[in-house]
């Protein structure tokens, strides 16, 4: 089995030789173009479904390629990645903004978090007002509120003492 740093360069010399941007690739397999790239990096898992779809988009996208991408991913990255200075702005803006983010959250929402599990994520390109690029990245994820951790909600205590009262009827 292929390291998971050949198996990203395989993927991503499958993807360069095709031609093709993760936009397009995304258009053919109905995936966000962040996924796209997730995907070819391994840090997402590949489902079943929509394994012929991007075998489509990428035909020389190889059997074992397809069954490494089934399988789930190590989620991980480089320390170093803080480095490049695409990912430090974007990371400066989610730290410079996030304060704010968090209190319209919470008063929007109430005491709770945006998930990245259930999380959609795109990056898209717009002319601004004043005619020049724009970067739009959307962060879009489900809402998790914060739970009072509240005994009789607990399933593990709750069975604990169950399996003691069962157990004191028994003797």
């Amino acid at each position: 089995m292929e390291t998971k740093v050949s198996t990203v360069a395989a993927l991503q010399a499958v993807k360069k030789n095709s031609g093709k941007t993760y936009g397009q690739i995304a258009e053919e397999t109905g995936l966000t173009n962040v996924y796209v790239a997730q995907l070819l990096r391994r840090q997402a898992q590949l489902k079943p479904d929509t394994a012929p779809l991007l075998r489509a988009a990428l035909p020389d996208l190889s059997e074992n390629h397809l069954h490494e991408m089934m399988q789930p991913p190590m989620r991980s990255y480089d320390p170093r990645l803080i480095q490049e200075p695409s990912i430090y702005r974007l990371n400066e803006a989610v730290m410079h903004f996030g304060e704010s983010i968090k209190e319209i959250i919470n008063e929007e929402f109430g005491d709770g978090i945006m998930s990245a599990i259930d999380f959609f994520c795109s990056v898209d390109k717009i002319k601004g007002v004043d005619g020049k690029d724009r970067v739009v990245v959307t962060f879009d994820g489900k809402y998790l509120s914060h739970t009072e951790h509240r005994t009789e909600h607990m399933v593990s205590r709750s069975r604990k003492i169950e399996n003691q009262d069962h157990e004191s009827k028994k003797g």
